[in-house]
């Protein structure tokens, strides 16, 4: 007889299964108000990258560089829970594009050396149809337990995107509506029995001399019926219009169809099309400014109750570009406070092909060149909190949420580790915050409330609430600087960051007009939180929240 195995072995043997399990998503996916949730019910947050599957070759970029499997890999290492997979069109509506081998699809081109690379890193690819390649990309995204979004970017295989590239708007030449119906059915049901494809975005930025509300409505509804005819268990994602800069008109109009619990919006932001000058004007006015623009364009959905997902973001990863680099602050500030949905721009370090340049070097891309190492790793280390939920159905505090206090430009948030000791630190291990009605910033567990004690001086908790010191208001037109009064002298100080992570308060800086003063040190969001407390402290015997949010100071 074999030797039984204890119980307690047993539960170690399986315990990394078991978590790894715990972490996935329950499949498939559907909408409750503006959140996304599996069929457990809890939320599940899409935290993406977008890789591109679209261009001339019509196959997914970097497989000349890596196995598929490792870069796969590096997506869940990195991690993303999810990627948006782009694909044209004529990839499933013309036979001949489908069924042609990826070696034939570069030769046709001229780049024998990405054929070389394609040999070395992926020889199982190297002579399938396309269609049969883009499938494997998708199985090996699934097999790390990657969700995948299917992005139908363009038409005609090809660099998106254009206003004069004939692939912007319903009866462009190189769109069809009919094709384009055609392909979305004959992707939807590609993928019926695919659990990891989770998602399907009908069209990339709609655009161009041609584009109308009245046929955004007529097509996108008959896209979205088409798809969840044959495929009802993903998500349909509905891009606006100008490139995906605006859904407005639906403020007055909504989408109608015959289906519930599947609808999810998209909507794109990037520094260079928000309407900010981000870099000659001051950087919390632009902010402010952009904020509201962007909210007006489409944040705006989820107050109303629709999901919405930030589709493409991005930015210079070289770090060089001093307005892309304010734009990032301001969008992680929203991405956190508002708990979006979203997916960067982009996975791939490099392209085969690109507006005829070979090898294209793609700085907003996630990878390196070679895509064999992160471009900016202190990028991926900034946004693991925002890879996170924070709020939404099904987490242990919905009914009793809490405050955080996250500080953008590092990615981290204030942890209290004594009453003299405050830092910055991961936002899983921060305290449970209250943001009180009178302004006070107080640790649930304690009592005790943020204090600012002089000038340059590190910020304290103390158990007299009562003082000006104690009162935090948010001002300057980004809402991000927070402030409170010495109680010695009046002398009004915000939060700040030092380069060392220590919390202190200090004079206010850049809260208007100077164009070239960085105010991100002293940058900070209040955000809600409904996840599990570190150290499980309880808080359902604390006060409650006071309102939100409370009432600003202006500059």
């Amino acid at each position: 007889m074999a030797a039984s195995t204890s119980p307690l072995l047993l539960a170690l043997l399986l315990l990394p299964a078991l978590t790894a399990a715990a972490s996935l998503p329950a499949l498939p996916l559907s909408t409750a108000s503006r959140w996304i949730v599996g069929v457990d019910g809890r939320r599940v947050k899409l935290a993406c990258a977008n890789w591109a599957s679209h261009l001339e070759p019509a196959a997914a970029e970097g497989l000349a560089r890596r196995p598929v499997s490792d870069i796969a890999a590096r997506v869940a290492a990195m991690g993303f829970n999810c990627v948006r997979l782009t694909w044209p069109t004529y990839l499933v509506t013309n036979a001949t594009l489908a069924s042609l081998p990826l070696r034939w699809s570069l030769e046709r081109l001229g780049m024998l050396e990405s054929v070389a690379g394609v040999r070395v890193n992926n020889p199982a690819l190297l002579d399938l149809p396309l269609i049969d390649v883009f499938r494997e990309v998708v199985s090996s995204l699934a097999r790390k337990g990657i969700m995948v979004i299917l992005d139908n970017q363009m038409t005609t295989p090809g660099w998106c995107c254009s206003r004069t590239d004939g692939n912007g708007f319903f009866g462009d030449v190189y769109f069809d509506p009919n094709e384009w119906l055609k392909g979305l059915s004959a992707m939807a049901t590609m993928f019926n029995n695919t659990k990891y494809v989770v998602g399907m975005s009908l069209r990339n930025e709609l655009r161009g001399p041609k584009q109308n509300v009245s046929l955004w409505y007529r097509y996108m509804q008959l896209g979205a019926e088409a798809v969840h005819a044959a495929n009802p268990n993903v998500l349909i994602i509905l891009s606006g219009l100008d490139f995906d800069n605006t859904l407005s008109f639906l403020l007055k109009e909504k989408v109608r169809l015959s289906f519930s619990g599947k609808l999810v919006y998209e909507q794109h932001w990037y520094g260079f099309s928000d309407g900010g000058n981000w870099e000659t004007q001051n950087q919390n006015d632009v902010c402010g400014m952009v904020v509201d623009f962007i909210w007006a364009k489409g944040l705006f959905l989820l107050q109303q109750g629709w999901p919405l997902f930030f589709s493409e973001f991005g930015f210079d990863m070289s770090g060089t570009h001093i307005g892309d680099n304010r734009y990032l602050t301001c969008f992680l500030s929203v991405a956190a406070e508002m708990d979006l949905d979203w997916a960067i721009w982009a996975l791939q370090g490099s392209y085969y092909i690109r507006e005829g340049i070979l090898a294209y070097d793609e700085s907003y891309g996630l990878l390196s060149w070679d895509w064999c190492t992160a471009r900016n790793p202190g990028f991926i280390k900034r946004i693991n909190s925002l890879q996170s939920v924070f709020q939404g159905p099904g987490l242990p505090n919905t009914q009793q949420p809490y405050y955080i206090i996250f500080h953008p430009q590092s990615g981290l948030c204030v942890l209290a580790r004594s009453s003299k000791l405050l830092e910055l630190g991961p936002c899983g291990e921060s305290n449970a915050w209250n943001y009180t009605s009178a302004y006070e910033l107080v640790v649930k567990s304690t009592g005790q409330c943020l204090q600012a004690q002089s000038v340059g001086k590190n910020a304290k908790l103390g158990t007299d609430c009562s003082e000006p010191s104690s009162k935090w208001h948010l001002i300057s037109d980004s809402k991000m600087h927070l402030s409170a009064e010495l109680a010695k002298n009046g002398t009004r100080v915000c939060l700040e960051a030092s380069p060392d992570g220590a919390i202190r308060t200090n004079q206010c800086k850049c809260l208007s007009v100077d164009p070239t003063c960085d105010p991100e040190s002293q940058w900070f969001k209040v955000i809600l939180s409904s996840r599990d407390i570190p150290g499980g402290d309880s808080i359902l015997q604390l006060p409650s929240l006071g309102p939100w949010p409370p009432t600003s100071l202006s500059s």
